[in-house]
């Protein structure tokens, strides 16, 4: 079996982390742009390339950055839909960080002449 290189090594052992919001009574935005994600497409196997968009409003703890990095990067081998990644993702970074409000865009490249951009939202219950 092939040793696996030391950034598929990261990738596989990461996990989402979060720290502490030195700022928790304030509300402001955090932008995050990742321009490189890849997915597989479940059904017929060709790669799927996207930017993902988040934006979010932190409550007690804000995502760090380079356990995101590493998050994203976990997609590339996956099968999975549109609809699906940006949706997993926007629960994922939500379970990690509880924020106040979060929005998710995943603006897939055109495939086929087809070009598709998924939004998903996430707010806090009073």
């Amino acid at each position: 079996m092939a040793r696996l290189k030391r950034g598929q090594e990261e990738i596989l052992k990461s996990r989402l982390t979060a720290i502490e919001n030195k700022y928790p009574q304030r509300d402001y935005e955090i932008n995050i742009t990742l321009p490189e994600f890849t997915c597989i497409c479940p059904m017929t196997g060709y790669p799927d390339f996207a930017t993902i968009y988040v934006k979010y409003i932190p409550d007690k703890l804000i995502l760090e950055l380079k356990s995101v990095k590493l998050y994203i990067n976990k997609f590339r081998d996956q099968g999975i839909f549109h609809e699906g990644a940006v949706n997993k993702i926007l629960d994922d970074l939500v379970a990690a960080c509880s924020p106040r409000w979060m929005e998710v865009v995943g603006d897939f490249n055109p495939r086929g002449n087809v070009k598709t951009v998924v939004k998903a939202e996430y707010k806090k219950r009073d």
